[in-house]
């Protein structure tokens, strides 16, 4: 399947998805508050959450006044308009595809990445717009399911990843093979839940622009 067949495909499905995806991912409420904990931007510093879905993260995110939350489900970004309403929370929406960002380079101090890389077609692509709309020195919370850099996936593991990307999410994405070769610096990788499938990464954009 194309890329672009596989994004057709994840609109529809998450579109399926958006009246029942609280009850199916509110379990990690502790683990988005985790990551985004490790923040160090100040509150006025532009905030850019991709994959933003039904806006499970603005609970946590309530000090800061200049989000930006891109979702390539308009329902999904409907829930996340009436959470931000409820929370009082000022966020700009954009129907937006995370690989293929919409906004000028150095745009952001802050990314919110969770949930959302297993899902995407092309998570390196998203990495590298990441990266470009990062100013220097910028920050970047992860949230996701990874396979061990040190592992590799056995059959059964790659059977299920087969069954799991079909309904939703791969679960076999690896952070060193994304990360590769970007300007984005791995202050923390830490496994949080289900025998570290979940794990939190912190990083950080060099502020010389190399690394």
């Amino acid at each position: 399947m194309t890329d672009q067949r596989l994004l057709w495909w994840n609109r529809f499905r998450y579109t399926l998805y958006t009246p029942v995806y609280d009850w199916i991912v509110g379990s990690f409420q502790s683990k988005r508050k985790q990551s985004i904990e490790q923040l160090q931007a100040r509150p006025e510093d532009p905030v850019l959450l991709i994959g933003a879905g039904t806006g499970l993260d603005l609970p946590f995110l309530l000090k800061f006044t200049d989000i930006t939350a891109v979702d390539i489900t308009p329902a999904m970004l409907r829930r996340l308009e009436s959470r931000a309403r409820q929370l009082e929370l000022a966020v700009t929406t954009k129907v937006m595809d995370g690989a293929r960002l919409e906004f000028e380079d150095a745009s952001f101090r802050v990314v919110v990445l969770h949930l959302i890389l297993a899902v995407m077609p092309d998570p390196r692509a998203c990495l590298q717009e990441v990266v470009r709309v990062l100013e220097p020195g910028g920050e970047v919370v992860v949230f996701d399911k990874f396979l061990p850099d040190d592992r590799r996936a056995g059959p059964l593991r790659r059977v299920i990843d087969a069954l799991a990307r079909f309904l939703a999410t791969s679960i076999n994405r690896q952070t060193r093979s994304l990360l590769e070769d970007l300007e984005l610096e791995v202050h923390r990788d830490e496994p949080v839940a289900w025998g570290g499938l979940f794990r939190i990464l912190y990083l950080r954009k060099p502020r010389t622009g190399h690394l």
